[in-house]
């Protein structure tokens, strides 16, 4: 989200202005603060506190269904927030899933962050989602101020969060492998059993941390969970369209290939939902919508360094790595 729009029918100034000196003599830019204000941060600290109880309410039911060997459960996730008011201290269980998916959540966006900073772009500090979901949140985001001036600046602020949270999500993503109990015939179909998808990245871990049993047959320790969940969360941000991370990285390649994938994107996802997990249709109907916005001009259209065209590349990895067609499976 961004505000104090420029005149998008102002003369487009030349690649060679060096915009770290600061914005032209005639430019209607707001100067960017240094920090953005207390009363955002205030607001910040409070999202996160309700989502690290929602989150622990996620991770009791998760720490529950390790420990008796099973698949998550809708039962156990409702006996967990019973726990909010009959035994609070119990969730504490859920410690290691809600912390280290925070963590993950929280290196994202501050890539985005510092990313902002780095370009003097105008930004608000994290703010987290909480919701009483499998997984406890919808997220986190920053909102941006400001307009982003160069295609540099964009694929920046886009590459940077997924790469980062990637990073560390990967390590606890390891831990759960290692930690993983081998449970025979545990994506059996059955009767009120949630399967959860594994990403490509999965099976080339426990491939190579666990040969001698089916991936399929691990269940995850809670704090693997919660890496899943950020990769998870890292794939949707990755699709190429609109105005997600994965859109800013192709626009800063290819205007024309962003317009058409704001296109046929959600029509794939549409075929998806049909086919797989029908929450894709939510993605495929939100980014159909999202596209009919105003996309705020480049003022610097500099093509990307040889750098930042490996880092697609990567980001395109990182992102085929994460995506599942069905993350959910519901018996």
């Amino acid at each position: 989200m961004t505000n104090s729009l420029p005149d998008s029918s102002a003369a487009i100034p030349p690649s060679s202005i060096d915009w770290y000196a600061g914005p032209p003599a005639q430019s209607r830019y707001v100067p960017v603060p240094r920090h953005p204000p207390l009363k955002t941060l205030v607001l910040a600290c409070f999202l996160f506190l309700v989502t690290l109880a929602t989150c622990l309410v996620a991770g009791t039911q998760f720490a529950a269904a390790y420990a008796q060997n099973e698949a998550v459960s809708w039962d156990e996730f409702i006996r967990a927030f019973t726990l909010i008011y009959q035994h609070p201290l119990a969730l504490a269980s859920g410690l290691p899933f809600a912390l280290t998916l925070l963590l993950i959540l929280l290196a994202h966006e501050l890539g985005h962050f510092f990313a902002c900073r780095h370009h003097h772009i105008h930004s608000s500090y994290p703010f987290f989602i909480p919701f009483p979901t499998l997984i406890g949140t919808l997220g986190a985001f920053i909102l941006i101020r400001s307009p982003i001036r160069t295609t540099r600046a964009l694929f920046d602020v886009g590459a940077s969060g997924p790469l980062v949270g990637f990073v560390v999500a990967i390590p606890a993503l390891i831990f759960g492998v290692l930690h993983a109990k081998f449970v025979p015939g545990l994506s059996v179909p059955e009767d009120h059993k949630l399967i959860l998808g594994m990403p490509l990245i999965f099976h080339f871990l426990a491939a190579a941390i666990r040969p001698d049993v089916s991936p399929s047959d691990l269940l995850l320790h809670p704090v693997g969970r919660a890496a899943w969940v950020g990769l998870f969360a890292t794939s949707l941000n990755l699709l190429p369209a609109a105005q997600l991370d994965g859109g800013h990285i192709l626009r800063s390649l290819s205007s024309r290939a962003h317009r058409y994938f704001s296109v046929l994107l959600p029509l794939f996802l549409l075929f998806l939902g049909y086919r797989y997990w029908p929450g894709w249709y939510v993605w495929g109907v939100l980014l159909f919508c999202i596209r009919f916005f105003r996309f705020l001009p480049i003022y610097d259209p500099l093509p990307l360094d040889t750098n930042r065209r490996s880092g697609a590349v990567l980001a395109l990895l990182v992102f085929l790595l994460c995506f599942m067609p069905s993350p959910f499976v519901q018996y």
